[in-house]
């Protein structure tokens, strides 16, 4: 019999670039709380499990429910649910379906610890697109040591056995660390063997949102050198050969230039948004400065869209050094920098920010020196 449809891969969409020039909110980040069973020590928003001032400002379902109605009718179709640890809302199961029920595409980031056999079962009947998981260490020193929470490790892992044995979709990741360094090469082995979704390790630790200057400190004792990164990224062999296959797309010619001195020139607000626990809508998930937000208790989301985001994005940089340095930048692909993380790292969202600029070089030599190898 002839068939009449294909399959199409969802990055092959072709209207990727037309929803994204259009401007339709085609997904969004939904914070449903800040709160976390664990208290990672490189989490740039995690607060404690018993919170009561932060489980107070948290958006109920019926505000929700109101929010993923607005988004709907702008033309929303995917939502990924996220923290903290959204299995610690009470109304977990109401909020995933009354989602569920708009016909919003749903996604799950968790950290595994809280599963039980009656998510188990809910997901089953009511399957996400996926269930991503952070795979912070494959031993329970390691592992706890990120966490900080005895007992985690034997939690995290018998939530991760029953979602492998559920035939959901799991994917997995780890965020690179100076407490997991060195057990890097086994995440990443333990990771590819138990998925079949692509694995990724992120280097980039984000500040706190809060600006707390403590967890700000461990943080930055929790990142790795600019070395270090280029070694872990040159010692995969995926990374290593997903970033020489794609060196035109991160370094240009040294004759690149942007002819404005708009700030905003990554794809924050063009297709995509955040809204945080306590109801604030943002470009993207790490961008906090108090000029950008929108409280959406206080207004719609379609006012925030069509509204709010085009002054946002027509904010100009007046940071000689920032215009100097940065925006002709012909490796500002390898950089881990933009507004968002430059206002986390130093209260200005134009300012340049030195350890990313060494990372940025040092992998623009590694890349360099792999392509020449490679002849």
């Amino acid at each position: 019999m002839t068939s009449f449809v294909s399959k199409l891969n969802l990055e092959d969409f072709s209207l990727w670039k037309k929803i994204e020039d259009h401007r339709v909110p085609l997904d969004f980040y939904l914070e449903i709380t800040a709160r976390c069973n664990n208290n990672c020590r490189h989490c740039f928003i995690n607060l404690p499990e018993g919170d009561v001032e932060a489980q107070n400002k948290e958006l109920t379902l019926a505000e929700i429910s109101d929010i993923a109605d607005q988004a709907v009718e702008l033309g929303t179709m995917w939502c990924l649910l996220t923290g903290g640890e959204p299995l610690l809302r009470e109304d977990f199961f109401e909020i995933y379906l009354a989602l569920k029920k708009k016909g919003l595409l749903l996604s799950l980031f968790t950290n595994a610890c809280l599963v039980t056999e009656e998510h188990i079962a809910f997901f089953k009947k009511y399957p996400p697109q996926y269930i991503e998981v952070s795979v912070y260490g494959i031993s329970e020193e390691v592992y706890e040591r990120v966490t900080r929470k005895p007992g985690s490790y034997a939690n995290f892992r018998h939530g991760l056995d029953l979602l492998f044995e559920s035939g959901i979709k799991i994917k997995l990741k780890t965020m690179a660390l100076r407490s997991n360094f060195n057990e890097l090469s086994e995440i990443a082995k333990f990771c590819r063997e138990h998925s079949d979704s692509t694995f990724r390790f992120d280097p980039l630790l984000h500040l706190r949102y809060d600006q707390d200057p403590l967890r700000n400190n461990q943080i930055r004792q929790e990142r790795l050198t600019s070395d270090e990164i280029v070694a872990i990224e040159k010692a995969d062999e995926e990374r290593s050969m997903a970033l020489q296959n794609n060196c035109a797309h991160f370094i240009f010619s040294d004759n690149y230039r942007v002819d404005d001195d708009f700030l905003f020139h990554c794809g924050a607000g063009k297709s995509s948004f955040t809204v945080s626990y306590d109801g604030f809508f943002r470009l993207c998930f790490g961008l906090w400065h108090p000029d950008t937000i929108y409280n959406l208790r206080n207004g719609t989301l379609e006012e925030a869209w069509n509204h709010h985001i085009p002054k946002i994005r027509n904010i100009r940089s007046t940071n000689p050094e920032f215009l100097r340095i940065c925006q002709n930048c012909p490796i500002v692909n390898l950089c881990l920098n933009c507004p968002a993380h430059a206002y986390l790292e130093t209260g200005s969202m134009d300012a340049v920010v030195p350890y990313f600029c060494q990372v940025a070089h040092a992998r623009a030599t590694a890349l360099e020196e792999a392509i020449k190898e490679k002849g």
